[in-house]
């Protein structure tokens, strides 16, 4: 059975659609088409069942997909990286948030750079562009805020992380003591806001979740990064929502005070994802036992 063939099914399996699939494969639709018929006509048996959007593999096609995903994977994996008998080094491609990446991912991963794992790394603000490079096989994990959906990447959850409602102590001072639990948001409308976009994604959820309202203030400061946004709000230049485990330590020294201290605080989770059937690889499937363990303790 030619492996192009086998190769071609797969990426449609995990697509659910020959046109996604052509994009991933780099050919074209009617290539692929081709392709599963010339696979089918050889098992005998129909592999998708074709719908008005995409396509559902069929329990034959499951069961080839099942038992052919890892070895497969694993055969594309040697022809596409190579073998160094020398080194015995793989790399690994992950992406993910610049922050959450930089400062929890990459140092956890680290360890495993002496023991022969090479590291590369991209970074995306965005879940949807992560997933979409991993899908297209430009990575092999990526940490994304969202969960994929489909057959083509498998996703587990990693950690959730904390949001925290900060400022300058100057501005907590301003406000006064119990007077945003009292009065509510309104209070903070004489507030400049720091963001990473001009549609404040972290305000805005902080709001919805602990106010059940929406921000009525404008970004006084938009930086696309929440390490800069930590910055510029602990020099004063306004409140800001970001995660717990960015903002500890300048909690901890003063350079920035909480505003509130919700019941219940605000929470995101951050899922690791692959595409389906690479957990096979060992390099992978470390990589990703790894960052699971150490998340226990984020």
């Amino acid at each position: 059975m030619d492996l192009a063939l086998l190769r071609t099914f797969l990426t449609v399996h995990r697509a659910g659609s020959f046109t996604r699939a052509a994009a991933l494969l780099g050919l074209s639709q009617p290539a692929v088409t081709s392709q599963i018929r010339t696979l089918e006509r050889q098992l005998g048996r129909p592999l998708f069942l074709r719908k008005a959007r995409g396509v559902t593999p069929t329990t034959i096609g499951d069961e080839l997909a099942h038992r052919a995903a890892p070895h497969l994977d694993a055969l594309i994996e040697i022809t596409e990286t190579g073998l160094d008998e020398e080194s015995g080094v793989r790399t690994l491609h992950l992406a993910g948030p610049p922050e959450f990446t930089s400062m929890r991912a990459l140092p956890a991963l680290a360890p495993l750079v002496g023991q022969g794992l090479a590291l590369r790394s991209s970074f995306f603000t965005g879940a949807e562009e992560a997933l979409e490079g991993l899908a297209a096989g430009h990575h092999d994990l990526a940490i994304a805020t969202a969960r994929p959906r489909g057959g083509l990447l498998s996703a587990t959850p990693l950690c959730d992380e904390e949001h925290v409602l900060v400022a300058a102590a100057r501005w907590a001072g301003r406000l006064g003591p119990g007077t945003l639990r009292h009065k509510g948001p309104v209070v903070l409308d004489q507030l400049p806001v720091v963001e990473v976009h001009e549609s404040l994604p972290l305000v805005s959820r902080y709001w919805a979740s602990v106010f059940e309202s929406r921000p009525a203030v404008a970004g006084a400061v938009i930086v696309p990064d929440l390490r800069a946004v930590l910055e510029c709000a602990a020099a004063g230049a306004g409140l800001a929502v970001l995660p717990r485990y960015l903002c500890e330590r300048a909690l901890e020294r003063g350079e920035v005070v909480a505003l509130l201290d919700p019941p219940v605080p605000p929470l995101r989770t951050y899922f690791l994802a692959v595409r389906t059937g690479t957990l096979a690889l060992p390099h992978i499937a470390r990589a990703h036992e790894w960052l699971l363990r150490a998340a226990t303790d984020w």
